[in-house]
């Protein structure tokens, strides 16, 4: 998985979720396959999603969903 993957992933998953299309920046974490996303605009948030090697779109997607609305 690489950054520009999550990046759109995250993006159409923010869009279904209705928040529009707020700048958003994905970083690696310190840990192996842990990623950070920065979603910026009027409802900032950050998120930390678990994404490595043949892991799914569909599974970062219910990560994004989860996180997302708890908050």
């Amino acid at each position: 998985m690489d950054t520009r993957e999550l990046e759109r992933i995250a993006r159409i998953a923010l869009r279904e979720l209705g928040a529009g299309d707020p700048p958003v920046s994905v970083s690696a974490e310190g840990q192996p396959d842990r990623w950070r996303i920065d979603i910026g605009g009027n409802d900032p948030a950050t998120l930390t999603v678990r994404a490595g090697a043949g892991t799914t779109a569909q599974y970062i997607r219910e990560q994004i969903f989860k996180q997302f609305s708890a908050r």
